[in-house]
């Protein structure tokens, strides 16, 4: 399962039947659970850990220091889940201590070529990432999120659950849940409603996240505590969840133009 020409050290633990490919480096303090296949000429750096049935392509870069001049060299990790797709020239840092010495990424994602994880990130689940989408530093991107092609995050930006950004957006705020943004900067076109039904959400839903939408990121900011924000809230769950998110946002939305 492991081509001779794979070089893998004596202190990576890999389940019995991981597959590696040809000139392939699996480093120290790498572990990597059943099922999943390395690909040639694939570099996975420690400490690291991979989980169970993951799919990493040719010359993806795994695990490797973070590209952070306050890094000197402190232990910290990379944590992948399983069922993850990582393809052609992808490449995924470790944390670095000041942002917790951990990046994360759940499970069933797809990470396609060219794609960039920066340290400290933390992905959910069902993510897509399309060619050359990259993330900065401490980035934080909730479940079925799509960055298209080229999409670029701002570091510290957080991108809520099933929000899609369209090809060559440039995010430098946080993203709302269940939203639709794109441009130079980045800016709130719609609800992703597409997306929403192809995930089974109730017209209803989708009609009061689209309330939501034109109350909290259209025109004139509003309160919180605005009576249409409460009666909505109460009402759908999604709609709290979008409210949460800009509760608890510092670094303030991306809005409508």
């Amino acid at each position: 399962m492991i081509h001779p020409s794979a070089v893998v050290s004596d202190g990576a633990v890999l389940a019995d039947d991981v597959e590696v490919g040809p000139f392939s480096f699996i480093d120290e303090n790498v572990e990597i659970g059943a099922g999943t296949v390395v690909g040639s000429h694939v570099v996975i750096k420690g400490p690291s850990k991979i989980g169970r049935n993951n799919k990493i392509h040719q010359f993806a870069a795994i695990g490797d220091a973070p590209q952070d001049l306050k890094y000197n060299g402190e232990e910290t990790w990379l944590v992948v889940g399983d069922n993850n797709t990582i393809r052609e020239y992808a490449t995924i840092n470790r944390g670095t201590v000041d942002g917790g010495s951990y990046t994360r990424i759940g499970n069933n994602n797809l990470l396609m070529a060219y794609t960039h994880v920066a340290h400290d990130c933390l992905l959910g689940n069902n993510i897509v990432f399309s060619n050359g989408a990259s993330l900065a530093g401490h980035v934080e991107v909730g479940d079925h999120v799509i960055l298209s092609g080229f999409s670029l995050v701002h570091q510290f930006c957080k991108i809520g659950n099933n929000a899609f950004a369209g090809m060559g957006s440039s995010i430098n705020k946080d993203v709302t849940p269940y939203t639709l943004v794109s441009g130079n900067y980045a800016t709130a076109r719609s609800i992703n409603k597409e997306g929403l039904r192809r995930r089974g959400f109730s017209d209803e839903s989708i009609q009061a996240l689209h309330q939501i939408y034109k109350i909290m990121l259209r025109g004139a900011k509003v309160e919180l505590s605005d009576e249409r924000v409460l009666a909505l809230s109460a009402a759908h769950p999604e709609v709290a969840n979008f409210v949460a998110f800009i509760e608890a946002s510092t670094r303030g939305v991306v809005r409508s133009a």
